[in-house]
């Protein structure tokens, strides 16, 4: 799950309307320093049919720190504090950790890099699609992401929606409301403390 709804907390954006594909993913990196925003996530599978539907609030902070909080119909948490990354689920009452730079990678996280580091794990170009916004297209350039291909659709200069679609014909599409550009955020929203009695796995 880590890996598949990382890359979400790196991408609200706010760029130019006119630029290509590639210039609006660097602008973001230059303009954007902290951001929040309550999102709408919709799985479905490869027959159209709808395996999760929830909402929650998402919160960033440059570097490398997140926190990515859902809310209906179940509670969990993913929170990135810039060296591990959190995943705790209160009713299994269970944590997992991963380091943040294997949970990035050669993942859509690596979009944090900008720059070279960008350019050489993924293929980035504009994409027509039908509709109001405009599309980017981002694709990795190496196997095992969990995905293979995520669009990012702007309207204007702002970022409305994203898509994420897997080898297995699963799609995961993302709407953001109440978008904040960088917002003042507590260092404290992105620290994490195990409970005591929880199970931890991982590193």
């Amino acid at each position: 799950m880590i890996s598949r709804l990382l890359f979400v907390l790196f991408l609200i954006l706010s760029l130019s309307a006119n630029a290509t594909g590639l210039e609006r993913i660097k602008e973001y990196f230059q303009n954007i320093q902290s951001a929040s925003a309550d999102f709408h996530q919709v799985v479905t599978d490869k027959q159209g049919h709808k395996t999760q539907d929830v909402t929650g609030v998402m919160q960033l902070q440059k570097p490398n720190k997140f926190r990515w909080d859902y809310n209906k119909p179940f509670v969990q948490q993913i929170i990135g504090d810039g060296e591990k990354i959190w995943l705790f689920d209160p009713e299994l009452n269970q944590v997992t950790v991963r380091s943040f730079t294997k949970a990035a990678g050669s993942s859509p996280a690596a979009l944090l890099a900008g720059g070279k580091e960008m350019e050489r794990s993924f293929v980035i170009k504009d994409a027509s699609r039908k509709g109001t916004l405009e599309w980017v297209l981002a694709v990795p350039k190496i196997g095992e992401t969990g995905f293979e291909r995520l669009f990012l659709g702007f309207k204007g200069d702002a970022l409305m929606e994203m898509e994420l679609h897997d080898s297995f014909g699963n799609r995961t599409a993302i709407q953001f409301i109440n978008v904040a550009r960088n917002p003042k955020l507590s260092a404290d929203l992105f620290k994490f403390t195990p409970p005591r009695d929880a199970d931890v796995l991982g590193e």
